[in-house]
């Protein structure tokens, strides 16, 4: 006599996820609709001459590409990742999408250990941000081309080589890979697998699964590398889209889950690389210290880091639009996306490591850095749309109460990342005197992502 409980009838969530498993097609094909408007939006541009003055988004192919990559692409797939996890790399991601179909073809090498290394995800982040910025990724079509493209070619190149029908390339190199997975961590939606069903092994619904992104479904207990493709939806009766209190896995997170790469990529590039890289180019004392430096050189004699003949490719470089960096502007870019991310992730740390010590509990550092993944997203989105109010800007079209509405954000993720601290410092059982403490020290160390924001947006 089977012991087995009869399936549960799905709700309106888990039918949808089903309805994706059923309908992979569709998907497909829209994934095949996003991979060819990418590709002739990242390369096309890159071919045309450079827009004058007069061009305008809805006139100009140069202008179109940037308003949709800078002001629409990637802020609202930030904030997609906060809302429904990483559908946005499971059913539009043209990346992802290349890699794993050219993978069906490739050489199906095993992946070597090299590539699993965890600190892949904050090294590709700094790297790309850092190097977007010397080159005027924002701003230029060559620069789009030869950072997204290159991308688009390196995740083409490990599908060739590594892995069957499988995306290698997202779930270890991708540089957003791991900013992806800790802003999915927020969102109220995810797959989740029920153990207890899934062991039931009689009168199972047993259906095929290909986990392009290499997640172990069985024992998926987070939605950091779930694509949200929907192809394992009721696998087993086990496996539905459901729903969830926005950062209860942030809340129900324990130290020895807590990941040293992914606090690193968080506090010293989510929030501190990515203050320094958007902040350089508004930055009062960025242009007092790049004068004093070129002061300095000049009363030596010294010119070379003054000259302006470096190839685009490596600093902006476009004498047709007078813009034109000298080395000596690439290294003060250097300089202070450093210092930003050095001195902001130091204090970030220094908060953490405090709070951490005050709780008595071995890495409860780390633990509590979760709690900072609102603020370090909310951070880059108002980064990532300041260049949106610009283009809109400059076509007359002017966003209303903007101040307010940036203050606000801001609030509401300083809140969030209180209360998910609270409710983590809840699960140590603390006094409450001992508990008012540490999330004191901590807001301390969310303050250091913050105020950054406040000084550029409501002191320069």
């Amino acid at each position: 006599m089977s012991c087995a409980a009869p399936a549960p009838t799905p709700g309106r969530l888990a039918a949808f996820g089903r309805w994706m498993q059923r309908n992979c097609q569709w998907v497909l094909g829209l994934q095949w609709v996003t991979l060819i408007v990418y590709l002739f939006l990242v390369a096309v541009p890159a071919f045309l001459p450079l827009p004058d003055s007069q061009a305008h988004l809805w006139d100009n192919l140069t202008r179109f590409a940037q308003f949709v990559f800078w002001g629409i692409w990637w802020p609202f797939v930030l904030v997609s990742m906060m809302l429904m996890g990483r559908a946005w790399c499971g059913v539009l991601c043209p990346e992802g999408f290349v890699t794993e179909q050219v993978s069906r073809f490739g050489l199906g090498r095993p992946v070597p250990r090299w590539i699993k290394w965890g600190g892949w995800p904050f090294v590709a982040f700094l790297g790309t941000t850092v190097y977007g910025q010397l080159v005027s990724v924002y701003e230029y079509p060559k620069a789009v081309l030869l950072v997204l493209g290159g991308s688009t070619v390196a995740a083409i190149a490990i599908g060739l080589v590594y892995g069957r029908n499988k995306r290698v390339w997202c779930r270890h190199l991708c540089p957003v890979n791991g900013v992806f997975g800790l802003l999915s961590r927020l969102a109220p939606v995810h797959f989740q697998t029920d153990r207890s069903r899934w062991e039931q092994t009689e009168s199972a619904r047993v259906i095929p699964i290909n986990c392009a992104p290499l997640v172990d479904i069985r024992r998926m207990e987070t939605s950091a590398g779930c694509h949200m493709c929907g192809r394992c939806a009721g696998h087993r009766d086990a496996v539905e889209l459901a729903g969830r209190a926005p950062g209860s896995e942030i809340a129900r997170l324990d130290a020895d889950d807590a990941s040293p790469w992914d606090v690193r990529l968080l506090v010293y590039g989510l929030i501190g690389t990515a203050i320094g890289a958007f902040q350089w180019s508004a930055s009062p004392w960025f242009v007092q210290a790049k004068m004093a430096a070129a002061e300095w050189l000049i009363e030596r004699d010294s010119y070379a880091l003054l000259g302006d003949n470096a190839p685009w490719w490596l600093l902006t470089h476009y004498p047709e639009a007078s813009d034109v960096f000298t080395w000596l502007d690439g290294l003060m870019i250097l300089a202070y996306i450093g210092a930003a991310a050095l001195l902001i992730g130091g204090w970030i740390s220094l908060w953490l490591r405090l709070a951490g010590w005050l709780t008595g509990r071995a890495r409860a550092h780390l633990q509590l850095a979760y709690a900072l993944i609102p603020i370090g997203g909310a951070g880059v989105f108002l980064g990532l749309s300041a260049l949106t109010v610009s283009l809109l800007a400059a076509e007359g079209i002017d966003i209303a109460h903007l101040p307010l509405i940036r203050g606000l954000l801001l609030a509401a993720a300083s809140l969030a990342s209180l209360v998910l601290a609270g409710r983590m410092l809840s699960r140590m059982a603390l006094s409450a005197s001992r508990a008012a403490l540490v999330l004191a020290t901590f807001t301390a160390a969310g303050a250091g992502a913050v105020l950054p924001w406040v000084v550029m947006y409501y002191v320069w």
